[in-house]
């Protein structure tokens, strides 16, 4: 069954107003990336530094008393969760001390004093200085910054370098995109959130690549077509198989999101926000460039010589 039918829409049009939206979507992004520099966003112990403690009670636990008892011992502030068994209790701690032992330690003493009628055992602690997360945050910038030069050689090479150029463009519009959102929306950006942005610049890619080689087709067999019109149609063309596609991942991720839990909600969050942000950026953003640049550059050509 033909679900959404033959579409005639004029993408390439609207190019305008989605290079606005877009520039926008970037700025607020790179403001983001500038804010994480100076460690003035939510970030995650992974990029903060600080020290994370799983407990097992042997009875269920209350979180609130938890946090009242931690506010008691001279402690920076933490930040507590539950897991679904209610004698289990995460404890992250962001701190810009170095040596993370003794703080742990005293951590972990305070919980089992003013739990006293419930003994609690130490599954596990993650200790990461400030020095280890700076350079997290440095390696995490490196990893998007290699990704995006690889995504510019692979479409070079399959297609040529214009498309090369406007797909890592699109990409990077996606990650700043999702990691601007994130920052104006107050969410810890951690590595899992970090995770989830390459993992959309693949997706992105990828959805990318199917209109580009629509649109390589059709330059081939409309050669006399003005471009804008040829892109326009090979958008079109592939227009049904990208909305499925990209229905079928987001109803994946709405599960994750409804029923995967505390620990891959924001990995899951930030995918589904990548998913429709870079749906909209390879049909309203990395085609409109190409029609562009291309106009462009034939527009500088000299015009030919006459007798």
């Amino acid at each position: 069954m033909d679900i959404i039918g033959t579409t005639n829409f004029d993408f390439i049009g609207k190019r305008k107003w989605t290079f606005v939206i877009s520039s926008t979507l970037a700025v607020i992004g790179l403001f983001a990336v500038f804010q994480i520099a100076r460690g003035a966003a939510n970030l995650g112990i992974d990029f903060a530094g600080g020290v994370t403690i799983q407990l097992r009670f042997e009875k269920d636990v209350s979180i609130e008393k938890a946090r009242e008892i931690l506010k008691e011992g001279n402690l920076p502030p933490a930040d507590l969760q539950q897991f679904a068994e209610a004698n289990r209790l995460l404890v992250r701690l962001k701190t810009h001390h170095e040596d993370l032992g003794p703080m742990t330690k005293t951590l972990v003493e305070r919980l089992q004093e003013g739990f006293k009628d419930n003994k609690a055992a130490v599954e596990g602690t993650t200790e990461i200085g400030p020095s280890v997360g700076r350079r997290l945050q440095q390696d995490a910038l490196w990893a998007v910054f290699i990704s995006m030069l690889g995504i510019i050689v692979y479409i070079a090479f399959r297609f040529e370098w214009k498309f090369g150029v406007a797909a890592a463009i699109a990409t990077l519009h996606d990650v700043l995109a999702v990691l601007g959102i994130f920052f104006l929306m107050g969410r810890e950006i951690n590595l899992m959130v970090v995770t989830s942005l390459l993992t959309l610049a693949g997706y992105s890619l990828t959805d990318t690549v199917v209109v580009f080689d629509r649109i390589r087709e059709n330059l081939r067999l409309r050669a006399k077509i003005p471009l804008a019109e040829t892109v326009n149609r090979s958008i079109n063309e592939v227009l049904r198989r990208t909305i499925v596609t990209s229905s079928t991942v987001l109803l994946v991720l709405a599960a994750l999101l409804l029923f995967g839990g505390e620990v891959t909600f924001d990995f899951a969050l930030a995918l589904f926000m990548g998913v429709i942000v870079g749906t909209y950026s390879s049909v309203y953003l990395a085609s409109p460039i190409i029609v562009v640049w291309k106009v462009r550059v034939a527009e500088r050509r000299p015009a030919p010589r006459t007798a």
